[in-house]
């Protein structure tokens, strides 16, 4: 499994920029897509059945809470539906379909703070990345964890960017890395993230991986290992996943 994806990244049509972009804003569609979405997932929860490694991984992360929950783009369409038992917020980009999963993971839960990263500081300004990051501190000073994609959206596939260390660093809470896969799926190949929907009726797992910790006093060259370490983990634990579905990446 490669950590990168040198894949030239393939823009949308121009000629479905803006229907797509008519939708989005359109609340009426929004709200139908969303229901879908959330039976949908509920559908494939229900149906799949479900390895989680190690079987005690919610005793485990409780007594650490909250927690920064890191998980790959791309990788993590099913985590809305878990039941993990934790108050949560999650940072939704602003995207086209950004008011759709937004709409999605309320209903299950968790609150969407709408913003996201940016491969440069102009376009995380742009996209409210800062804000998103206050917002993320925030929550977490209230006790709820948080949940964030590791890499950078449209960047490098699976590649950390430097957002989530630097969040664990200004919070002081612990990075619980997670994977979720499913043996029956679908991927979007030409997505810069290899977009996986997950399907029912097959068996699924999710794996969560080692805490990771970002001392407030972390230099550059500290904070860089900490963005490698979570790399490596992340990339273990997300072939761990498929491996226990039976069905390898």
């Amino acid at each position: 499994m490669s950590a990168g994806n040198d894949t030239p990244r393939r823009r949308t049509p121009k000629w479905l920029r803006r229907p797509g972009r008519l939708l989005s804003n359109n609340a009426a569609f929004a709200a139908a897509a969303a229901w879908l979405g959330v039976g949908y997932l509920k559908l494939v929860y229900r149906t799949n059945r479900w390895i989680l490694e190690p079987a005690d991984a919610l005793e485990r992360v409780m007594p650490m809470t909250p927690v920064i929950g890191a998980v790959w783009h791309g990788q993590h369409i099913m985590l809305p539906a878990i039941p993990f038992g934790l108050k949560a917020s999650a940072m939704i980009s602003r995207n086209l379909d950004g008011e759709i999963t937004a709409r999605i993971v309320e209903a299950f839960g968790t609150r969407p703070i709408r913003a996201s990263g940016g491969r440069d500081k102009a376009r995380s300004i742009e996209k409210g990345g800062m804000t998103g990051f206050i917002e993320m501190l925030q929550a977490i000073e209230r006790g709820e964890s948080v949940l964030q994609t590791a890499d950078v959206p449209k960047g490098a596939a699976r590649v950390v960017g430097a957002g989530i260390i630097a969040l664990a660093k200004r919070s002081g809470r612990p990075i619980i890395p997670m994977a979720v896969a499913t043996s029956r799926r679908r991927v979007v190949k030409r997505a810069w993230d290899r977009t996986t929907f997950n399907l029912p009726f097959g068996h699924a797992a999710m794996v969560v991986g080692e805490p990771l910790t970002v001392a407030k006093d972390a230099d550059a060259e500290a904070l860089e290992d900490a963005r490698k370490r979570l790399q490596t983990e992340l990339n273990r634990i997300t072939k761990r996943a498929y491996d226990l579905t039976g069905r390898p990446e």
